[in-house]
């Protein structure tokens, strides 16, 4: 594309709008949507690994084929994994199913948490800024340190005895 020869104020200012809308245009990301109108994404934490499909529907959460009543009993765990919907005002909106798999219950829920927030994103590509911005967008990498030889622990070290 020749560039034009700008040679006054007012056609800087058109200019620059010109770009500005190509860029808005360009920037705004499409949602990524299967067949059956679902959004995938995949959720790490710790050692677990969650699979997550959204779609719209009234609420319902299954995790490995188990309603999330029969999965999480502890409610924290629960509220942990509804908090991408209730950041983004879109309670009881979505149906999710998921598959985890490894490390420990909270683990989990932190994994199944991460990748409804990037399924939600995909779904609806606005509330990436709301999600971001909550920190539900970034992978969690902290992970439990290994056991080094000669210690009983990762750090702690062996009882010390002088005699």
């Amino acid at each position: 594309m020749p560039r034009k020869k700008v040679e006054s104020l007012s056609e800087i200012k058109e200019a620059v709008v010109a770009t500005a809308a190509t860029a808005n245009t360009e920037a705004k990301k499409k949602p990524a949507r299967d067949k059956q109108g679902r959004s995938y994404a995949t959720g790490k934490r710790k050692d677990a690994v969650a699979r997550v499909w959204i779609k719209p529907g009234k609420g319902n959460i299954t995790i490995n084929e188990k309603p999330i009543d029969a999965y999480f009993a502890r409610p924290v765990l629960k509220m942990i994994i509804n908090q991408p919907f209730e950041v983004a005002n879109r309670v009881n909106e979505f149906d999710v199913v998921c598959t985890v798999q490894g490390g420990g219950l909270s683990g989990q829920a932190g994994a199944i948490k991460h990748g409804i927030s990037k399924a939600l994103n995909e779904y609806e590509p606005e509330l990436h800024a709301v999600l971001k911005q909550a920190g539900f967008l970034t992978r969690d990498d902290r992970v439990v340190e290994r056991k080094k030889y000669g210690r009983a622990k990762a750090r702690r070290s062996y009882q010390f005895s002088k005699r």
